[in-house]
């Protein structure tokens, strides 16, 4: 009887410490997700602002005057005459070719989807933590549960002895 006790108190918390590490885990995995998403928040504004600037100019008439980057540190400046279309990485090696204003809702409907994915990955991480902070504190109270039942088979033990 005392050892079915004692292997069930070290099976709860082997339990709770594999379900501690699957939380780790997915944290781990949503950290990585936030980092994605803080970085690609900043990209999709830049290329908005230059696809709403370049809606501007067009509308102006006027050419675009900028610089491209041709290795590093060295730039060339180049005069783009207004255009209607312009030309966006999808990514994995995609490029395709938009209508200024095509491109504008894409980017924003792309930056917006980033925000709200964003906030639920927050919402999702603090979850997490309170789920893993809440295990942490189980397993506490499952290991002192078991020392002081210990302490008491043992005092019980040499009482009656």
């Amino acid at each position: 009887m005392k050892q079915d006790c004692n292997e069930s108190a070290e099976a709860v918390i082997k339990r709770l410490d594999e379900q501690h590490q699957k939380y780790k885990f997915m944290e781990l995995n949503l950290m990585q997700k936030k980092r994605r998403l803080k970085t690609q928040v900043p990209d999709i504004k830049s290329t908005l602002d230059i696809v709403k600037h370049m809606i501007s100019k067009q509308e102006n008439g006027k050419p675009l005057d900028t610089q491209f980057l041709l290795s590093d540190q060295v730039y060339a400046k180049a005069s783009i005459p207004p255009t209607s279309k312009v030309s966006l990485w999808l990514g994995a090696n995609v490029m395709l070719e938009y209508e200024l204003q095509d491109a504008e809702a894409l980017l924003t409907k792309n930056l917006s989807a980033a925000n709200s994915a964003l906030k639920q990955v927050s919402f999702d991480l603090d979850f997490l933590r309170d789920q893993y902070t809440t295990v942490e504190v189980n397993m506490a109270r499952v290991y002192n549960w078991d020392v002081k039942r210990r302490q008491a088979l043992a005092s019980s033990s040499t009482v009656s002895s």
